[in-house]
């Protein structure tokens, strides 16, 4: 069972990354680390280069989730 945070993060994950109805800069800060990881974990390179390319990241946060990519901070959240 994933706990409230884990819901949180993917949510906003996919809110961010997938249909742009967020933005880091409108989720708490506490959650940014872990959305980054989050994302880097379960999604392709191609759908964070597509956030990118609809200015739904931005580049710093592009670059801040490629570099969380096959570490152990983004393992954690594998196939969440």
């Amino acid at each position: 069972m994933l706990t409230a945070r884990q819901r949180m993060v993917r949510g906003y994950g996919f809110a961010i990354f997938e249909d742009g109805t967020r933005r880091f800069n409108s989720v708490g800060h506490s959650y940014h680390e872990d959305i980054k990881a989050y994302a880097a974990a379960n999604f392709g390179k191609d759908k964070i280069d597509g956030a990118l390319s609809t200015e739904r990241i931005t580049e710093n946060e592009y670059q801040e989730t490629l570099s969380l990519i096959g570490t152990d901070q983004a393992n954690e959240w594998s196939g969440i």
